[in-house]
């Protein structure tokens, strides 16, 4: 539409660039909506035990093979800006949790759908996100009370968890031994604070290599660096480390200033270089004379410094990533050094053996059988680059799921069964309400009954007997019951050990809903004309015609 105001005495009033595109009001809205929409239906069919997968192939011919969410919407190249908001709550979910993304595009994609439904019985957008806000209250509320206690020594119910996180992915196949080695890894990096177990899962290391199955992913109780060993003559395995971590370089440092050295005689060319070997000599010296037989260094170490390592029969790795070597430090107990003058024996840290291995054709280091590490390695292998990278994926959303569970301690039941409870209990609360409110907190109840709808579509069953089946079930006093995909009946959740943490719960509903409010509460879309006509005058017209036409 013309980008113009008003239009006085036939001369129009131009308030924005030429170019610009403007849609006010309904149009707006209904836009916005449909594009959301478009990305929630991009995403709902890989939802569930049952769900599909996406094949997503980039400019250039790269592909990914994915069930999960975030990674869908990050790879689909979303131009509207509506569209993108949808990316930004499975960003937010993915970042809080770590998984649920999926679960919390396809809510927002619902609840936007019922608001059109209301849009077109003319209540006013205001009138509707009051409701759904309400709604959204209860619906915490209530999933706060359906919820059950949980601990970081209930084994059986954490890998229920695990193994609920890669239901749908391509790692459901071996996800007994997954998460098994999911649970193992939270465990051991957990800390205990005031009786409540936290857990930051930057110390979990995942290293993927093609080659061998899914079911030869391992748990490595230390760190996996991808490095070498940087001499030949180095020992390739060392057992009863004593490891040095060292930040600075092994090498002699370049003059910082504009200072020069004069050398006029080879006399003085050979003293430069022996004090140079000497300066050497000294550093490797002083790490030998600590007690450490490993060596692992952030920064370069000299050939020379690797000549002197070798002899003392000490092993070496160099340009170790800051990453690892944090995670060397919670693993084995080391001091971090950066000068190596302080470097005294108890900076050494320990491991029952480090070991230089090849996998995949390529040299790895093994930091193995520390004594309490507190940083983990999990060693992801299956038979091709996207099988790999798909188990990375559903080993992250076990891991993060496991993580945000020990956070507050809590599960629910899952299968839809969650959601159908929340559906029922806002019917009631909205008994309390009456005139359009009413009708607002209704429709976030019949959006919160898409996650059973869409398990039921996912597994070729029919969604209308599933959830006439589960509402019925729900009609009995707190019911666990949710939707067994397999069989098509309901079945107790708890039972069959399909649980998923509260945290992931809240956070889909809460992203979500605001998601949702924010779309609807835009009643005008103002979008620039391309780049190029920016600050360019509009053309002269032809024949110079009057320029109140343009």
């Amino acid at each position: 539409m013309p980008a113009q105001l008003a239009n006085l005495g036939g001369q129009p009033i131009l308030i924005l660039p030429e170019g610009t595109f403007r849609s006010k009001g309904k149009d707006a809205q209904r836009n916005n909506i449909s594009a959301a929409r478009a990305v929630a239906d991009a995403v709902r069919t890989t939802l569930g035990p049952k769900g599909m997968d996406k094949m997503l192939v980039d400019s250039i011919g790269d592909v990914v093979i994915t069930n999960d969410g975030a990674t869908i919407l990050q790879e689909m190249q979303i131009e509207h800006p509506a569209a993108k908001m949808m990316v930004e709550v499975a960003k937010t979910q993915d970042k809080a949790v770590g998984d649920g993304t999926t679960t919390a595009v396809v809510l927002a994609g619902e609840l936007l759908k019922k608001a059109e439904d209301l849009l077109d019985q003319e209540i006013h957008p205001t009138v509707i996100t009051k409701g759904f806000r309400m709604a959204k209250e209860k619906a915490l509320e209530v999933l706060e009370r359906i919820s059950k206690p949980v601990s970081i020594n209930d084994d059986k119910i954490l890998e229920q968890i695990a193994e609920t996180a890669m239901t749908g992915k391509a790692a459901e196949r071996a996800s007994k031994e997954l998460s098994l080695i999911a649970v193992k890894a939270v465990k051991r990096v957990a800390d205990i604070k005031s009786g409540k177990a936290e857990v930051d899962v930057d110390n979990i290391k995942i290293e993927k290599k093609e080659g061998g199955s899914m079911s030869d992913t391992q748990l490595i109780d230390g760190i996996l660096v991808d490095k070498e060993v940087v001499h030949t003559a180095m020992p390739k395995t060392v057992r009863n480390a004593s490891i040095t971590l060292i930040s600075s370089a092994l090498e002699v440092k370049e003059l910082e200033t504009d200072a020069k050295v004069s050398i006029d005689s080879p006399e003085k060319m050979q003293a430069f270089l022996e004090g140079e070997e000497k300066m050497l000599k000294g550093m490797v010296d002083r790490i030998i004379k600590s007690g450490a037989n490993v060596v692992f260094c952030q920064k370069g170490i000299d050939d020379t410094a690797q000549h002197y390592l070798a002899k003392a029969g000490v092993l070496a790795a160099r340009r170790v990533k800051k990453s690892d070597m944090d995670k060397l430090v919670r693993a084995t107990g080391a001091s971090m050094i950066n000068n190596l003058n302080d470097l005294e024996k108890e900076d050494l840290g320990f491991a029952g053996i480090v070991e230089e291995r090849k996998v995949a054709g390529e040299q790895m280091v093994f930091v193995e059988e520390c004594k309490t590490p507190k940083a983990v390695t999990i060693l992801i292998r299956g038979g091709t680059e996207h099988v790999i990278d798909e188990v990375e994926r559903a080993m992250e959303d076990a891991i993060k799921g496991l993580a945000a569970t020990l956070e507050l301690g809590k599960i629910v039941p899952g299968g839809g069964c969650a959601e159908a409870a929340v559906a029922k209990e806002i019917r009631k609360f909205a008994e309390g309400f009456k005139g359009r409110e009413q009708l607002a907190i209704i429709a976030f109840a019949d959006a919160m009954e898409v996650v059973p709808r869409s398990l039921a579509e996912n597994a070729g069953l029919d969604p209308i007997e599933s959830l006439a089946n589960l509402r019925a079930e729900h009609d009995k006093k707190d019911s666990v019951f949710g939707l067994d995909v397999f069989t098509g009946r309901t079945a107790d959740m708890m039972k069959m050990g399909i649980v998923e943490p509260l945290k992931i719960k809240l956070q889909a509903v809460k992203s979500a809903s605001e998601a949702t409010e924010m779309i609807l509460r835009i009643d005008d879309v103002i979008s620039a004309g391309g780049s190029e006509k920016a600050g360019r005058m509009p053309p002269m017209p032809p024949g110079g015609g009057d320029m109140g036409d343009y």
